[in-house]
C-alpha cells in the first residue's frame, strides 16, 4: 500500500533504470574491487603466517556476510536512496545523518576513490616499465588516476544506462581475472606445491607482526567492502525486489569468490 501511494504521488523522482543484472554487478563489482588485488599481501604480512591469514580472511568474510544480510533487510524495509545516510536519518534523526554525510563526502569517499584510482593507475602504467629497478614517475601515476576519475565522473553524469554498462563490463572482467587466479592456484596445489601449508602457522621469517593483527583484519574487511553500494541508488532500481535478489547473489559470491583469493 505504501509503495502504491508513493507511485501515485506527484513528487519528482529519478527513473528506475537499474535492472537485476545491473544491481548484481554493482554489488559484486563493489566487493571485487581493486582492494582484493592489493590487500592479500597486507593480510599475510600483518598476520605473520599463512594459517593465521586464512583465519583472518574467513572471519572477515563472515563479518561482511552479516553486514550484507543486515543491509538486505534494510534495503527492502527503508526504500530510500542514500544508503547509510538514509538509514541513520531514519534511526537517529537528521543531525547525525547530516554529520555523517559531510564526513562521507569530504573524507571517506575521496580517500576511497583515491586509493582505487591509484591502484588502477599502477596496473595501467607499470607494464610500460618492465625493469623492476625502474619505477614509473609519480606524475604519470597521478595523471592516470585523475584521468580515470574524470572519465568515470563524466560517464556517471551523462547516463545511468551507460554507467551500468561500464560497471557490467568491469565486473565480468574482474571476475574472469579472479577465476584465472583461483584456477591457477588449484592447479599448482594439484601438482604438489603445498610447502606453504606444511607449517601453516609458523611465523614468516624476517617479518615483525607483533600487534598487527588488527591491521590484517582491516585489510580483510577493506577487500570485502562494497556490499552496501547499491543502497545508495535504490530508488532507481527497476523492481524493489531486485535488490533482495541481488543481495542473495552477493551472499553466494562472498562465500565463493572472496575467501578463495
Amino acid at each position: 500500500m505504501a509503495h502504491e501511494d508513493e507511485r501515485s504521488s506527484d513528487s519528482v523522482r529519478l527513473q528506475r533504470k537499474i535492472t537485476l543484472l545491473n544491481g548484481v554487478t554493482i554489488i559484486v563489482g563493489g566487493i571485487i574491487g581493486s582492494g582484493i588485488f592489493i590487500t592479500p599481501k597486507s593480510v599475510l604480512v600483518h598476520s605473520g603466517s599463512v594459517g593465521v591469514s586464512l583465519i583472518v580472511w574467513t572471519l572477515a568474510g563472515l563479518g561482511s556476510l552479516v553486514g550484507a544480510l543486515c543491509y538486505a533487510e534494510l534495503g527492502t524495509t527503508i526504500v530510500k536512496s542514500g544508503g547509510d545516510y538514509a538509514y541513520i536519518k531514519e534511526a537517529w534523526g537528521p543531525m547525525l545523518a547530516f554529520v555523517f554525510l559531510w564526513v562521507n563526502v569530504l573524507v571517506l569517499q575521496p580517500s576511497l576513490l583515491a586509493i582505487l584510482a591509484l591502484t588502477f593507475a599502477d596496473y595501467i602504467v607499470y607494464p610500460f616499465y618492465p625493469d623492476p629497478t625502474c619505477h614509473p614517475p609519480q606524475t604519470s601515476l597521478f595523471l592516470t588516476a585523475i584521468s580515470c576519475l574524470v572519465l568515470l565522473a563524466a560517464v556517471n553524469s551523462f547516463s545511468v544506462r551507460w554507467t551500468t554498462r561500464v560497471q557490467d563490463v568491469f565486473t565480468f572482467a574482474k571476475i574472469s581475472v579472479l577465476i584465472i587466479i583461483i584456477v591457477t592456484g588449484l592447479v599448482r596445489l594439484g601438482k604438489g606445491y603445498t610447502e606453504h601449508f606444511e607449517n601453516a602457522f609458523e611465523p614468516i621469517k624476517g617479518i615483525d607482526h607483533t600487534g598487527k593483527i588488527a591491521i590484517a583484519f582491516y585489510a580483510g574487511f577493506f577487500a570485502y567492502g562494497g556490499w552496501h553500494a547499491q543502497h545508495n541508488v535504490i530508488n532507481i532500481v527497476c523492481i524493489v525486489i531486485s535488490l533482495w535478489r541481488a543481495e542473495v547473489v552477493l551472499v553466494q559470491s562472498e562465500m565463493q569468490l572472496g575467501p578463495g583469493v
